[in-house]
């Protein structure tokens, strides 16, 4: 399967499904997204999320924006932006009209599972004090906080880390997952490093 976004050549990784199945999701290192397919993501068992957080927290490279349009790698129909919101926080993906699956980036998979969320307007003030610009952590692109909420490249607002989910929800999934070895402190440790270098600024 090639990236819809740069063409190169997804990654295949197999994952551990709900109920001892196996999933084969594809993943693009380069543009930092994943390809789903139909209802894929719902089928993953805590340990594959673990894995894929994992995953997450090895690429160095900055996220950058994707292209518009984009395609799907299945029927070459072009995907459909698509809004949603998980609790207060909102996250995208592209999905093939005919269900093949569906494209979202690294950054908006932790939106998803509710690990990332945007300020409010307190908390965005409070930042506006002591920080000028920031890197957007969907495209890697600057924010001039003193003017600006939001990306001007991509429209992704300033967010902020929810340590309390990261823990709690890290927590669940390693209680699902034993006896696996890691913590689910060294994973919260490991989601909260990779979120932090995603918003430090510039």
């Amino acid at each position: 399967m090639n990236c819809p976004s740069c063409s190169a050549e997804m990654t295949a990784q197999t994952l551990e499904g709900h109920l001892g199945t196996a999933l084969q999701i594809d993943f693009c290192g380069t543009c930092q997204v994943f390809w789903f397919d139909h209802l894929e993501s719902l089928r993953l068992a805590p340990a594959a999320t673990l894995g894929l957080f994992r995953m997450i927290s090895d690429r160095k490279a900055a996220p950058r924006a994707l292209p518009e349009p984009l395609a799907c790698p299945r029927c070459d129909l072009r995907l459909l932006p698509t809004n949603d919101r998980q609790r207060n926080t909102p996250f995208k993906y592209w999905r093939c009209p005919r269900e093949h699956g569906r494209l979202i980036s690294f950054f908006d998979f932790l939106r998803e599972k509710d690990f990332i969320r945007p300020l409010s307007p307190a908390q965005l003030a409070e930042l506006r004090q002591n920080v000028q610009t920031i890197n957007c952590s969907n495209c890697g692109a600057p924010i001039d906080i003193t003017h600006s909420s939001e990306c001007s490249h991509c429209g992704t607002p300033v967010s902020m880390i929810d340590v309390k989910q990261i823990s709690d929800v890290a927590s669940q999934l390693k209680d699902a997952e034993r006896p696996k070895p890691q913590s689910a402190v060294d994973m919260a440790a490991l989601i909260l490093a990779l979120i932090s270098r995603w918003l430090t600024s510039s």
